[in-house]
């Protein structure tokens, strides 16, 4: 049991009292402080240490640079190989299992025990491993290393205990699968060649069994050369040579003929009555010139030849395309009797297989499906159908489809709506895909003991929405929502739109906002607007209201250094230091066009929309003197209360969605009034507006990064200085922190506060405005980049009628709190220590057909004046994290009871206050790659290094309510963290592959 005391033992140090009229709290970590509280508080603490046990459970999304594929044809089981020496295991839908060589060496060849349940992996570092599929956890059973020759090629033989591997040198080994070591019997290239011959046949690039006699093995080297070795007699049946590279060989399933793919672009028939030449040579792609040659064509790098019975053979290769156009995307070619068939893929091949009926190749192999490696996506194509249609992939590997740019993790949703959104999705799905069922249907998978339903919902570059069920081990993804369908396509040339800052991506979004009970969902882009909408099961014809607003602060906002102030002189050694000029004029300029328009247009005509997330509201920042608006920081809105708030580095917004109507707008500092705790410095005096615009804050054109545009919601750009006009006091500063640090405390020097005060975070709560308030009011509590809180009181009708007529009323007070750092969380909690849930509006269907029995009214929870007002009108405790301290205050009195320094080497990334086993705790991930909870008492306990990070993302996504499991420091926190610590393993480096963690 934890006691806070007006006095602790041999304290009796006061707290001093800020001039916003809040305790300063600045005692040391751990250490409460001696501000005054109304009584005593208990909280019964029940967390202990073993309570936070990480462990891994799947991987999920694409696997990242796959190198190999392997399919076992009876236990309908795919492996998929990495190069960072991952394996991937795939079978029916919800049979996921990712296994790790610890060496981390690429795999190159993957080789099925045909339903044994075992696995043979050929890696970079030239070992072979034995993996055991047959347990829980597969493992490695053993490991070969060879230590003079490299891996080539390796070839396992249905039903034999007999493993062929090639090497670089030419030479063929053979291990034993049972005992996994070598034999002594050795094919040396020298003795599988004519010993007359003195040429080196290069690398071995193939192997196999002939599929008429098991006792000869079949032999191609990188030059051209092929040998048929009798495995019993020790010598050559038969020595080719031919004159181009070989990449592949497949046998015909009689044994009598193979065919080989070569780099000319050509496929050559061979049969073994005759092998002095090829019996056929094709270019499939090759078209005969005017003199009669054939036009040069790129490689065939892999071609399965596969019969079937009632109908011709299918020849199916990779490659081989003319080299006459330049900028053609791969593809895999079908040939099937005289039709040639070519589907074109997004990505480069990787690898394909061709899934046939029959694990023997000596009988006729019925191909019915093609299974095709991509270098960022996995398909398969149905043989069965003319076609060739591919099957819907039930694997949650798209999501990095579009690029991830913000994440959002939601636990004990209400239990209905998974099946809502998975019927209203599935009536938005894709046709065109087979009809048959998903052909790897191996393995089976136990259910865990998970039971409260889960959803993980990704924002995406191109505006996409997506909702998944990550209630089982894999994702599913339930419904798929486009914002860009709300706005009008931008025409060429038009310089109102955005498309000359943002290039690819103006509907990239960057924040969400949802409320599972009331289904109200919220979204915020890059090119500064936020999107409301509202969830129906039926279709409706609506206009969508747009609302605009000026959110741009003068340049005589912008804090800087005073002339009269004590702070240190900067020499300008490159002389460029910026002097103070009039204004240009904006009339002739092409931005003054701009000035007062959106970044992007919203339809303002009636637009049919079909059942799920209908939009309702737009809200956008303009243009203001030929300047850009700045990105939204920070969102949150209350259903109950219909309200949406927002902030940017200018200022805030609080926005009436009821009443479609904007109550307030208002810089940072004007929401102090009176009350500003820093002495804030004489403003410099107005330069040009260009200089402005790089001042505050980079543009959104600089929003992604520099390859794939991958997306950031940093604070960094808050407060970093023009690296143009601050050249010579970035230089000058030696105690200043690194571009990495985004931290300003109540302290900085005045340096250190050249840029404005942002707004990092909002959220909507029944609390006390002011000291002297008895009950708790709606209030919005505001945080920003600076270490500042402020409580704004609001005052809402709670008659329905009159909530959308009334005014909403919203006072700013001058309240205010102070913490090291940027603001990034709030949570609040009784008195006994549990967490108290925001206020929110029970789900109505407003397009529903009118029910004269059930009337559609608002139905409201935990808004005040209720029931729990009496509970909570002792007050409640407010915790407040930042980037590097946690504070408790005791409301109204604002008294500070606790304050934890939480880091000072590095920052908090995400933080959030969750319940778990009947209590709750802070939870803070750190861009050192710690995680780290802190009790009810906020006493530090328990932490563990998640790995060396150089570099940490995570999107500013704040979620409501409270999360039963640890999952949201993964699917919050983690996602878009790079470079990957080992348990994420590379997400996203590659933007294609997330890993899912949980506690």
């Amino acid at each position: 049991m934890k006691k806070f005391r007006k006095v602790l033992d041999g304290l009796t140090t006061s707290s001093p009292v800020n001039p916003g009229g809040s305790p300063s709290c600045g005692s040391a970590a751990g250490t409460p402080s001696t501000a005054p509280t109304p009584r005593e508080l208990e909280i019964q603490e029940t967390l202990m240490s073993e309570h936070f046990q990480i462990c891994k459970t799947v991987r999920h999304g694409f696997p990242y640079q796959p190198t190999a594929l392997a399919f076992d044809p009876v236990q309908k089981i795919l492996a998929i190989g990495t190069r960072s020496g991952g394996v991937r295991l795939l079978g029916r839908p919800g049979v996921d299992c990712h296994c790790q060589h610890e060496s981390g060496a690429a795999v190159l060849q993957l080789q099925f025990l045909i339903n044994e349940g075992a696995l043979v992996t050929a890696c970079a570092d030239d070992t072979l491993h034995l993996w055991n599929l047959r347990q829980r956890r597969p493992a490695i059973l053993h490991s070969l290393k060879f230590n003079r020759e490299r891996i080539t090629f390796c070839h396992l033989p249905f039903q034999s205990k007999w493993l062929y591997v090639g090497t670089e040198r030419g030479n063929t080994h053979i291990v034993n699968i049972e005992s996994f070591i070598l034999s002594g019997y050795v094919i040396m290239w020298n003795k599988a060649i004519e010993l007359s011959t003195k040429t080196h046949p290069g690398p071995v690039v193939h192997l196999s069994d002939s599929p008429k006699d098991e006792g000869k093995l079949l032999i191609g080297f990188e030059s051209g050369t092929i040998v048929m070795w009798d495995l019993r007699a020790k010598r050559a049946d038969f020595r080719i040579y031919y004159d181009e590279a070989i990449h592949s060989v497949s046998w015909h399933h009689e044994g009598r003929q193979f065919m080989c793919s070569h780099s000319d672009g050509s496929l050559s028939m061979w049969n073994l009555r005759n092998t002095a030449k090829p019996f056929q040579v094709t270019f499939p792609h090759g078209k005969t010139q005017r003199d009669g040659r054939k036009e040069s064509c790129k490689p065939i790098l892999k071609v399965e030849y596969k019969t079937s019975r009632n109908s011709e053979a299918f020849v199916i290769f990779s490659g081989g395309l003319s080299y006459d156009k330049a900028g053609r995307r791969p593809t895999l070619t079908i040939m099937h009797g005289k039709a040639i068939i070519v589907l074109e893929m997004d990505y480069p091949i990787v690898d394909f297989l061709v899934l046939c009926e029959t694990p023997y190749l000596n009988e006729v192999q019925e191909p019915y499906a093609v299974a095709v490696l991509l270098e960022k996506d996995f398909l398969v194509v149905d043989l069965t159908q003319s076609n060739f249609p591919i099957f819907e992939n039930p694997y949650p590997m798209d999501i990095h489809e579009s690029p991830v740019t913000c994440t959002a993790y939601f636990a004990d949703c209400p239990p209905d709506i998974i099946p809502v959104l998975y019927s209203i999705g599935a009536k938005h799905k894709k046709t065109g895909y087979s009809h048959k069922e998903w052909p790897l249907s191996g393995g089976t998978w136990t259910v865990g003991s998970q039971t409260y339903p889960e959803i993980i919902i990704t924002g995406h570059a191109d505006g996409s929405i997506k909702f998944w069920d990550a209630t089982a081990i894999t994702l599913q993804m339930l419904y798929k929502l486009k914002t860009s369908k709300v706005f009008e396509k931008p025409k060429s040339g038009d310089v109102g739109r955005s498309a000359e800052l943002v290039e690819e991506d103006p509907y990239a979004i960057q924040m969400i906002n949802w409320c599972p009970q009331s289904r109200i969902f919220c979204v915020v882009g890059i090119s500064a607007h936020v999107i409301l909408y509202r969830f129906s099961k039926h279709d409706a014809n609506t206009t969508i209201t747009s609302l605009v607003v000026r959110l741009q602060c003068e340049m005589e906002d912008v804090i800087s250094p005073s002339d009269t102030e004590n702070t240190p002189c900067f020499s300008d050694p490159s002389g460029l230091s910026p002097q103070p000029q009039p204004p240009s004029p904006r009339s002739n300029t092409p931005d003054s066009v701009r000035d007062s328009n959106p970044c992007l247009k919203v339809k303002d005509r009636m637009i049919r929309m079909p059942p799920g997330y209908q939009a309702e509201l737009v809200v956008q920042l303009l243009w203001v003197d030929g300047e850009p608006p700045q990105q939204i920081t920070s969102l949150d809105l209350n259903s109950a209360y219909g309200l949406l708030a927002l902030g940017n580095c200018n200022g805030l917004a609080v926005v009436d969605y009821l009443q479609k109507t904007v109550l307030l707008c208002m810089s940072t500092l004007e929401l102090y009034g009176s009350a500003d705790p820093f002495q804030r410095l004489t403003r410099s005096p107005r330069k040009n507006r260009q200089s402005t615009s790089d001042f505050c804050m980079r543009g959104l054109s600089n929003f992604h990064s520099d390859s794939k545009k991958r997306i950031r919601t940093s604070y960094q750009s808050l407060t970093e200085l023009s690296d143009n006009q601050h050249t010579s006091i970035l230089l000058s500063l030696t105690s200043r922190e690194n571009s990495f640090s985004r931290s300003r405390s109540s302290s900085v020097s005045s340096i250190d506060r050249e840029t404005k005060e942002a707004v990092t975070t909002l959220q909507f709560a029944e609390s006390y405005g002011r000291k002297s308030d008895t009950l708790p009011t709606p209030c919005l509590w505001v945080g920003t980049s600076l270490g500042l809180v402020l409580i704004i009181p609001m005052s809402i009708p709670t008659d329905e009628q009159e909530r959308q007529e009334d005014p909403v009323t919203v006072a700013p007070t001058g309240t205010v709190l102070m913490l090291k750092a940027s603001v990034l969380r709030f949570a609040f909690l009784d008195c006994g220590g549990a967490l108290i849930n925001s206020p929110y509006e029970v789900w109505r269907d407003q397009h529903a057909p009118d029910d004269p029995d059930r009337p559609r009214k608002r139905k409201l929870v935990n808004f005040s004046p209720s029931s729990s007002q009496e509970a909570s009108g002792d007050g409640h405790l407010a915790v407040v994290c930042s980037e590097r301290q946690a504070k408790v205050f005791f409301m109204p009195s604002q008294a500070c009871l606790y304050v934890h320094n939480i880091t000072e080497s590095s920052f908090v990334l995400r933080a959030d206050v969750v319940s778990v086993c009947n209590s709750v705790c802070l939870a803070c991930f750190c861009a050192n790659g710690h995680i780290m909870t802190l009790r009810d008492a906020l006493t530090f306990f328990f932490f563990f290094q998640m790995g060396n990070c150089r570099e940490l993302r995570a999107c500013n996504q704040k979620v409501a309510g409270s999360s039963p499991s640890f999952t949201f420091l993964i699917s919050k926190l983690v996602i878009l963290c790079e470079p990957l610590c080992e348990i994420q393993a590379k997400v996203s480096k590659s933007n294609y592959e997330i890993t899912s963690i949980k506690v």
